[in-house]
């Protein structure tokens, strides 16, 4: 720990299981908020204290950065696959993966506002455009999942997070090019969406629509939202290393 820090930052080095403890120390003994920052892949190093804020039911805040294969020249080593889905698994854990600007502001506004449950925010390294929503849009939000484009007559659902709902967001001006409607959905926090009734829920993913959901990350964990007939596009094994 780098202690000529006279700031409101301590520069913890590479050691992300401390830091985190530390973060739920200072959590513990009140007084403040603390949050700590790292790479995701590193949220292997900080998972027991990940699970113990859960655990204890304190509020701390660990934001990761650097979400997918997309984060540069590291290889295979640094580029997180299976850390979000594991992350989402852990009990009374808000895992954030927001598309942009306005999902990151309600990620962290939704953290800032917990009580008993700790909140990671898992943010990309590259720019992420900016989407325009509508009031409601914007409320819903913190409703974990909502549709952030409609059309007409849909024929199906694409379902993303982060990075990825750019994607679906151009796959569906291709696909109405060719004329076939299909709904976005933006889930930044699949654990608030499974906290909503049913009803908001099935207004978000009408039954009888076909799905498919995209993330730069293990496939398996979205099979519960899109169901036997629906699909996935995720990555199932681990990056490729960067160009020599």
């Amino acid at each position: 720990m780098d202690r000529r820090s006279n700031g409101n930052y301590i520069s913890y080095g590479v050691r992300e299981f401390g830091m985190a403890a530390i973060i739920n120390g200072m959590t513990l003994h009140g007084g403040l908020r603390p949050y700590g920052g790292t790479f995701l892949m590193f949220s292997e190093y900080a998972r027991n204290a990940l699970r113990m804020a859960s655990l204890m039911k304190i509020n701390p805040i660990f934001v990761f950065t650097h979400d997918s294969i997309g984060l540069g020249e590291d290889g295979p080593t640094h580029q997180p696959v299976e850390q979000v889905a594991t992350l989402r698994y852990i009990p009374n854990h808000h895992v954030w993966r927001p598309c942009d600007t306005s999902e990151t502001a309600a990620a962290w506004a939704s953290a800032i506002e917990q009580r008993h449950t700790p909140s990671s925010l898992i943010l990309s390294r590259q720019n992420l455009p900016f989407v325009e929503r509508s009031a409601q849009q914007l409320a819903d939000i913190r409703k974990g999942g909502y549709v952030l484009s409609d059309a007409d007559g849909a024929r199906a659902v694409l379902l993303a997070t982060g990075s990825e709902v750019d994607l679906a967001l151009k796959a569906q001006a291709r696909l109405a090019e060719q004329g076939i409607a299909v709904r976005v959905v933006s889930m930044p926090c699949t654990n608030l969406f499974d906290a909503q009734d049913k009803a908001y829920q099935a207004s978000v993913l009408p039954a009888g629509l076909p799905r498919l959901a995209i993330e730069a990350g293990v496939s398996d964990f979205w099979r519960k939202y899109v169901g036997l007939e629906g699909d996935v596009i995720g990555l199932d094994r681990f990056g490729e290393s960067a160009p020599a």
